[in-house]
């Protein structure tokens, strides 16, 4: 029971002297200026339907840009285009990799160094 009574009376004390701080914070002249601003500055945003970040990058164009990050990776180059003709069904296959599902199938039948001779054009 006593360690609640000191809690609250710890409490009710702290509330005083945030009480009094708040009170000399609404005395001060610097605040009201500050408010009044802030206040006709969102007048003025509703007025005009803008919003706190629209006059921020009115004001300074760079707000919302990420910064740009200067990183040392290399682009790989995209693998150019093949294309396959199946000469026995006349199908033709578009790739830009090995691992193409019909290229596979054709490989696992006919092998590898035949489909290599199927190859019609390579495009950058």
């Amino acid at each position: 029971m006593a360690s609640m009574l000191s809690n609250y009376i710890k409490k009710e004390q702290l509330l005083k002297q945030l009480q009094e701080e708040l009170q000399a914070l609404e005395n001060n002249s610097e605040l009201k200026k500050e408010l009044e601003f802030k206040e006709k500055l969102q007048a003025l945003m509703i007025e005009h339907g803008k919003e706190a970040r629209d006059v921020c990058e009115i004001l300074d164009p760079t707000y919302l840009k990420a910064p740009t990050k200067v990183t040392n990776t290399v682009v790989r180059q995209q693998r150019p285009l093949k294309v396959y003709k199946n000469p026995y069904t006349g199908q033709v296959v578009e790739t830009r990799g090995g691992n193409h599902k019909v290229i596979q199938e054709w490989k696992a039948e006919y092998g590898n160094e035949e489909i290599v001779n199927w190859l019609l054009k390579e495009k950058a």
